[in-house]
């Protein structure tokens, strides 16, 4: 079940339903971006950028999931059944749901070795910043890593897992891969948009410092461009699995960072429950 060959010709986006939404991207700024990931001191701005939003065409995806695939669009869809019981329980995540995913990778991208190294849960109805570690869903176009921060990040969690000769895995080919799923009922409240990497141009990604307690991160934000076709998976459900590519080594002409956010779905019901959502980061190794 390979999603990452190149495959058939699709319909055109023009051809699919789709919503009209609000996104937010970076306005371009002489200054490298700095956004902190917590409080910062007294006197520092939380970010340094200021940001545009733009109604755009948001294009439903269902009908041509089985023609979407990791290496063109730098997204991908499947079903799969998780065994977990509580996403909310850690020890669960990562005994369960951490080798079921590593498994289901290998499957999708033909990956020979597979680490993942960190997940997110959000849910803006429990998210307490100070209290615990769940998220309220991210609403600005963003990339996860940048060709500089997806080699520091692998890096430095190989190290942590004491795996040897990480230079030599290195040279090989890999990517990070991001396994975002619905953990509660059918997403009605802020789902996420995924734009397809062929329309995106290397100029509308912009490097941006990402400050932790304890170290620097970089990611990338999107500057708008009109060329960028959205797409979305709506009423996501717990047994359906979608894959965001945020980095790959490759520089062969292969999808290597797929832009994404949360948007508000106008079609929303007023009363939807907030949404309820995982996401794993992933760095797939490919045989040489």
């Amino acid at each position: 079940m390979s999603l990452n060959n190149q495959v058939l010709d699709r319909p055109t986006s023009q051809e699919l339903p789709y919503v009209e939404a609000n996104l937010t991207y970076l306005t371009p700024m002489a200054e490298k971006p700095v956004n902190y990931t917590y409080e910062p001191p007294p006197g520092i701005p939380r970010t340094n950028g200021t940001y545009q939003t733009y109604k755009l065409p948001i294009y439903n995806a269902r009908s041509i999931s089985e023609n979407i695939s990791l290496d063109r669009e730098g997204f991908a869809f499947t079903e799969h059944h998780s065994s977990v019981r509580d996403f909310y329980d850690e020890d669960e995540v990562r005994c369960v749901y951490y080798p079921e995913a590593e498994l289901l990778l290998k499957e999708v991208t033909g990956a020979t070795q597979v680490v993942i190294f960190d997940h997110t849960l959000r849910n803006a109805g429990k998210s307490k910043p100070s209290e615990n570690n769940i998220k309220e869903p991210a609403k600005r176009v963003h990339n996860d890593f940048t060709a500089k921060s997806g080699y520091t990040r692998a890096r430095l969690e190989l190290a942590v897992r004491g795996i040897d000769d990480i230079d030599a895995l290195l040279k090989q080919r890999f990517a990070i891969i991001n396994v975002w799923r619905a953990i509660a009922q059918p997403i009605q409240e802020s789902p996420l948009a995924v734009c397809d990497a062929q329309s995106i141009a290397a100029t509308d990604l912009i490097a941006g410092d990402l400050v932790y307690r304890d170290r620097v991160g970089e990611t990338y934000g999107v500057t708008y461009n009109p060329e960028h076709k959205w797409f979305y998976f709506p009423q996501m459900h717990r047994n359906e699995a979608l894959f965001i590519k945020c980095f790959d080594s490759a520089e062969d002409g292969r999808a290597r960072f797929a832009a994404h956010t949360a948007f508000e779905d106008p079609t929303s019901p007023a009363d939807a429950p907030p949404r309820e959502s995982i996401e794993l980061r992933t760095f797939a190794f490919y045989p040489t």
